[in-house]
């Protein structure tokens, strides 16, 4: 059975990075992802510290603004990841730990998708970027 987040976006286990949209409409997403042993795969990076990777991070925050902009019904089409700017790791954060995604809409339209977004944990930032996603459909 699909969830909510498969109904919106293509990616699937164990490259699906977002587990539940909590607000979404034509200013900001909000959207949240644990991380947890069923992404085992993922902890050979930095084993000894526990911390999920940062590009996985992105990755996340990237499929988070894409399954809100679905689900606010702002652009339809399949987008991919076209370009990263501004990314910045400000502190690890590690397996089990909620981590909570707002995103800002910066420019949305049924060709390309900028957003920009910070990752949150326990409401400290450990992670921001902007994005740019193209429809290639």
């Amino acid at each position: 059975m699909e969830t909510e987040i498969e109904k919106l976006i293509p990616h699937r286990f164990p490259f699906l990075f977002v587990d539940k949209i909590i607000t979404a409409n034509e200013k900001e997403i909000i959207g949240i992802k644990s991380f947890d042993k069923s992404n085992e795969m993922l902890t050979g990076s930095f084993p000894e510290f526990n911390f999920i990777p940062g590009m996985i991070l992105v990755e996340s925050m990237a499929q988070c603004g894409g399954a809100g902009v679905k689900k606010a019904g702002l652009a339809d089409g399949f987008f991919g990841l076209a370009s990263l700017e501004n990314v910045t790791f400000l502190k690890g954060v590690t397996y089990n730990e909620e981590i909570k995604y707002i995103i800002k809409n910066i420019r949305v339209s049924n060709k390309l998708i900028k957003q920009s977004g910070i990752a949150y944990t326990k409401n400290e930032p450990i992670a921001e970027a902007t994005w740019l996603c193209a429809r290639i459909d």
